[in-house]
């Protein structure tokens, strides 16, 4: 058996993902991890450390699954759509779940500034990718929002639709770029 924080730690993987934040309980976390409330006290302040703890696992686990995803493409386009693809394929792995941050986000108040400062280093880091990846920094935002609205709108409507219109308008969108 694993030690009790890294117990812990995919515990709250699992559930903050599964269920949200909100819905989630340090008891449940107890529980369902097998670790005393001690042990989770000893490990974790408070929720809102776990939290945190599971926004940085989850961009590390997130990032390191696009990037193999995207390693064998060479050009800016197919890079650029291959990440687009990922979406879906994180669609059909995790069931239209959505992005843990964006999901946080709606759950989270923004008198929790740490969380917030978290999950906005996180999407920085995103729009970051974008706009190495692209010299525009019109179309790389472009692209960026087209992205994050694709997350948004397979999960509500549970479908890839989308993401496969978005592909489309980010075709046109570099090809008038040039």
């Amino acid at each position: 058996m694993s030690r009790p924080r890294e117990r812990i730690l995919s515990t709250s993987m699992l559930l903050f993902h599964r269920q949200g934040y909100n819905r989630t309980g340090i008891n449940q976390i107890i529980e369902d991890a097998k670790v005393s409330k001690a042990s989770f006290y000893q490990h974790f302040k408070s929720k809102d450390d776990l939290c945190i703890e599971f926004l940085n696992k989850r961009y590390d686990y997130w990032v390191s699954e696009l990037e193999k995803f995207i390693s064998e493409e060479k050009n800016l386009e197919e890079k650029i759509l291959k990440s687009f693809d990922f979406l879906i394929y994180m669609n059909e792995k995790e069931d239209f779940r959505g992005c843990s941050f964006l999901n946080l986000l709606s759950e989270i108040p923004a008198d929790q500034v740490e969380i917030h400062n978290v999950l906005r280093y996180h999407k920085n880091k995103l729009r970051e990718f974008f706009n190495e990846e692209i010299e525009d920094e019109h179309t790389a935002s472009h692209i960026y929002l087209l992205f994050e609205s694709s997350i948004l709108t397979s999960q509500l409507y549970r479908s890839n639709e989308l993401i496969e219109t978005s592909k489309t308008a980010i075709k046109n969108i570099l090809n008038s770029s040039h």
